[in-house]
């Protein structure tokens, strides 16, 4: 396999969202975007309990794009305009396509907040073209055990197939655009291989552990997490070099100008006003406080 060269390696600094703190490794200074890939928030992990709930979203709306969620630990409570109420548990993922507008809330459910515990998990942004901007707003979450799987050969790689393709193996997850979405979990010394389409952007993040990318670079927590990779390879190669849980994203770039303002992914300034008002008219719904 003809390995992709490596674009970019970038850290995931902090930044403050409000009252939490948490990782961004997309959007930063260098890197803008990685089309059509938007936003990636790594959060968490956040210590829970009835004195201290920093991660609490309230209902808020979205339009033009799809907000997901890759849960790695917790349980956090899904509400939206639509009707769905889903209780989202470690390793779950919630796909939502926002279309033309959604209003949703997140965060831990109240019996998570009484008993403690831990909540990390991935935020990712993913633009939708715009012929399908304006399309009606859907809801999928599916749970860690229904995940197709995808064992290396010597199955210490297990790759969970979200969405998109990995040798013969489909996600369950309905996407607008052509994309993959691989969580990847690894054993020290287990080795794998992953292939992409040459037409796709592709980029790693690591969420745990240390793990040899292209048998040339390292990546490790609180040093370098994400690689972006250039395009006309047939894919990468992993190596685990302890214990380590790692994203793969790779997407048909849809190269169009992009323009974003707080919870909108628009084209256009003038669509991003239209968003506003609609919002501010309850043309995205209604979902009360909980």
């Amino acid at each position: 396999m003809k390995p992709n060269t490596i674009k970019s390696i970038g850290k995931s600094e902090f930044v403050n969202m409000g009252p939490i703190r948490l990782r961004q490794p997309l959007p930063t200074q260098q890197v803008d975007m990685i089309d059509p890939f938007i936003l990636l928030h790594h959060y968490g992990p956040y210590k829970i309990s009835e004195d201290n709930n920093p991660f609490d979203l309230g209902p808020h709306p979205h339009r033009g794009f799809e907000p997901i969620t890759f849960l790695v630990e917790g349980e956090q409570l899904h509400r939206d305009s639509l009707g769905n109420e889903s209780v989202v548990k470690s390793g779950d993922v919630q796909w939502t396509t926002a279309g033309r507008g959604i209003i949703h809330s997140e965060g831990p459910t109240k019996d998570f907040i009484k008993k403690g515990g831990t909540i990390e998990g991935i935020q990712l942004w993913l633009n939708l073209p715009a012929e399908k901007k304006m399309m009606p707003a859907n809801y999928q979450h599916e749970k860690y055990e229904d995940f197709r799987i995808v064992k290396s050969d010597d199955s210490k790689v297990e790759t969970r197939i979200v969405a998109g393709e990995l040798n013969g193996v489909f996600g369950k997850i309905k996407t607008q655009t052509s994309v993959n979405a691989f969580m990847i979990e690894a054993k020290a010394g287990g080795e794998e291989t992953i292939p992409f389409s040459q037409q796709h952007q592709g980029m790693v993040y690591l969420l745990k552990g240390k793990v040899t990318i292209n048998n040339t670079e390292v990546l490790e927590l609180n040093k370098n997490q994400l690689i972006e990779f250039n395009k006309h390879g047939e894919g990468f190669s992993i190596k685990a070099e302890a214990d380590g849980l790692l994203l793969f994203l790779s997407g048909k770039p849809l190269n169009e100008k992009v323009a974003t303002y707080g919870p909108y992914v628009m084209n256009t300034q003038t669509e991003i006003m239209e968003a506003m008002r609609d919002y501010q008219m309850g043309k995205m719904g209604f979902l009360p406080v909980n």
